[in-house]
């Protein structure tokens, strides 16, 4: 095992979506231990909004979050986590097609990794995650939960990464009010 680096996830959800993030938290609390979370944002389906030839999802709205956590676990290690997460909360294969996504899990960042990892059943990790950078619902929430953290590639932080993009940013986000009940 390595020295603990602090690992970004991007976690979302267009099934029961609230709940799903929760018990997505509640089991990374479980195996990772104090994980700290941004606020949930809501936001259309990328497929809906932007010329793709994928297939819209059955649900039009997704919620989107970031989480960090500290550990020493290796890339490989934490993405074969989270896809046996995605699995226990009833996630289809990519080869199902477009679907209700119950959880989506990102391995967004490791510490300052850069390149391509070494993952499950052979598959390579980018690190970091091209998405941080692609999407509004990935960015977004890195820039509230870290923002003064630096992209491990363009040496920006997270807060001006998001302060280059939000005027362009599609789809639009809305962050979410939570009950008191069930806070995330």
């Amino acid at each position: 095992m390595s020295e603990p680096r602090r690992v970004l996830l991007g976690l979302g959800s267009n099934e029961n979506a609230l709940a799903n993030l929760r018990r997505c938290l509640d089991a990374l609390e479980t195996r990772f231990g104090n994980v700290r979370a941004s606020t949930v944002y809501q936001s259309a389906d990328i497929n809906s909004v932007e010329a793709s030839s994928l297939p819209a999802f059955h649900s039009p709205i997704f919620h989107n979050m970031a989480v960090a956590f500290e550990s020493d676990a290796e890339p490989a290690e934490i993405k074969r986590w989270s896809k046996a997460q995605e699995r226990a909360q009833g996630r289809l294969p990519q080869s199902a097609g477009a679907a209700t996504h119950p959880i989506d899990i990102d391995l967004l960042a490791v510490g300052e990794l850069c390149g391509e990892f070494a993952g499950p059943g052979g598959r390579a990790i980018p690190l970091p995650h091209p998405e941080i950078t692609a999407y509004a619902f990935v960015l977004r929430p890195l820039a509230e939960l870290v923002p003064h953290a630096r992209h491990p590639r363009s040496g920006e932080t997270y807060a001006e990464l998001w302060a280059s993009a939000r005027a362009t940013a599609s789809p639009r986000l809305t962050p979410i009010c939570l009950p008191s009940a069930a806070p995330l």
